[in-house]
């Protein structure tokens, strides 16, 4: 998704990404957070990251190939 505006860079809402929504978060320089516009989201950098990163892991194997399906 493109780059919502100017200025700090806009993360993924973590919240909708466990969704499978691809959301683009903006940035309120005033309370220092990025927040989700669909689903109320709020959160500053750090937890955003935090929670990107928990998502990740349903993509880890995403790109490895499975050839071996022995239990």
């Amino acid at each position: 998704m493109a780059q919502v505006g100017k200025g700090k860079l806009n993360y993924r809402c973590p919240s909708c990404f466990m969704r499978d929504l691809d959301i683009d978060m903006f940035y309120d320089k005033d309370k220092d957070e990025f927040y989700c516009i669909r689903c109320q989201y709020r959160g500053d950098e750090k937890d955003v990251l935090e929670k990107n990163e928990m998502v990740r892991f349903r993509y880890k194997a995403m790109l490895k190939r499975f050839t071996n399906f022995d239990l």
